[in-house]
């Protein structure tokens, strides 16, 4: 089966170590680490937990390896980026999120740091990348998810520096992040959409979370930034007044491309299992691997697995030759996701009884993969940019 699912990877020698330097990581330490806890993908890792994984993950070289060299990083490509990452999820290690910081902040403040002024990168943005602090990304709102640009939260100038108000919602990492980058309304007509982004400390006056609830896959690691009169200093403010969306858009597909790499490898370890459970289970006097309903199951999960790593790996050397493929970016995450989720039912399928039990793997997975459809942007907002692009390529 592996050789039917490799092609488009990119396996070059810098890959290749850092893949067994992954590989050794997750055998000789988390995996023995999430045994003696007790964790797993339901349930929420403690934050004192989360923190040794991230700076024993720095330790390897590993912790936002992703980032270009000159802030620490390895300088990956986006394809070696998408290889490395659904490596990573593929090993179904728990902890996956974690190894490069995915939830911790690198990556989204990695983006800043060339907007950053000197004093933010030596007191944020440094010590994230060296898993000192944690931060989240926070710009979803009630009635601003589709509709970015429709952010209610607001930054009232003060006479040392900004005011906010507002709540942002389903924040991936809030419940644990020291800090957050939020995006806020600062213009003086409310009718008016000028975004502004702020580094929010969360030991400031006026700073809570709510994480009272879970989202259908579990876990902890989302909740809602309440601020009522949570007052930073001018010196919070990234880059230019106004330019908050630009800010947090400004990679926006690279991002969804790279949301890919872990639905195929959650996907992945849904027919990697199917498979197993095919082979073993016994019906009627013989394994249902040789019932031809299970096998053509089996064998349309891996045709769509290898169709959306094909795709996926196209989008990414274009994005590493210089384009920016924002429509072919969009049919990835859409294509990506759907597929994932036809192969995670399909794996439900195959598993009967045991597949609909929450314990076991490929039910989580299902529920999942059906949250990857919805994040980083909708099934529908990634069609409107593509057929925005073919319809109105002027526009």
């Amino acid at each position: 089966m592996s050789e039917l699912l490799t092609g488009g990877e990119a396996v070059t020698p810098k890959v290749t170590d850092i893949l067994a330097r992954v590989r050794r990581f997750i055998a000789d330490e988390l995996e023995p680490l999430c045994a003696r806890e007790g964790l797993g993908w339901e349930a929420g890792t403690p934050r004192p937990l989360l923190r040794q994984v991230w700076s024993r993950s720095r330790e390897l070289g590993l912790y936002g390896i992703q980032l270009p060299t000159a802030i620490g990083g390895a300088g990956l490509t986006v394809s070696e980026q998408a290889t490395v990452k659904e490596a990573i999820y593929a090993s179904g290690c728990s902890l996956a999120p974690h190894i490069m910081g995915e939830l911790s902040g690198p990556p989204r403040v990695g983006a800043l740091y060339k907007v950053a002024t000197p004093d933010q990168v030596e007191r944020i943005i440094r010590p994230v990348l060296e898993a000192r602090l944690s931060a989240c990304f926070a710009l979803t709102e009630e009635n601003a998810g589709s509709d970015a640009g429709n952010v209610q939260t607001r930054a009232v100038r003060t006479a040392d520096g900004w005011r906010l108000n507002g709540r942002k919602k389903y924040i991936s990492g809030s419940p644990f992040a020291d800090l957050a980058v939020v995006i806020a309304s600062t213009s003086e007509d409310p009718k008016a959409r000028e975004l502004s982004a702020f580094f929010v400390e969360a030991d400031r006056p006026g700073y809570r979370i709510d994480a009272g609830y879970k989202t259908m896959a579990g876990g902890s690691h989302t909740g809602d930034i309440v601020l009522e009169d949570c007052d930073v200093p001018a010196g919070n403010l990234i880059g230019e007044r106004g330019r908050g969306l630009a800010l947090s858009m400004g990679r926006i597909t690279v991002n969804r491309l790279l949301h890919c790499p872990a639905m195929l490898g959650l996907a992945r370890i849904a027919l990697e299992s199917s498979i197993r459970r095919a082979r073993t289970r016994s019906q009627f006097g013989r394994p249902i691997a040789a019932f031809q309903a299970i096998q053509h199951m089996i064998a349309d999960m891996a045709t769509e697995l290898a169709a959306a790593r094909a795709l996926m790996y196209q989008v990414a050397a274009a994005i590493d030759a210089g384009g920016d493929p924002r429509a072919q970016a969009a049919m990835a995450k859409v294509f990506c996701s759907e597929t994932a989720f036809r192969i995670a039912d399909r794996a439900v399928q195959v598993h009967g009884g045991e597949g609909i039990i929450q314990g076991n793997v490929v039910e989580w997975i299902f529920r999942m993969l059906r949250m990857y459809r919805i994040t980083t942007g909708t099934s529908e907002i990634q069609r409107n940019t593509i057929a925005k692009a073919l319809l109105d390529p002027e526009g």
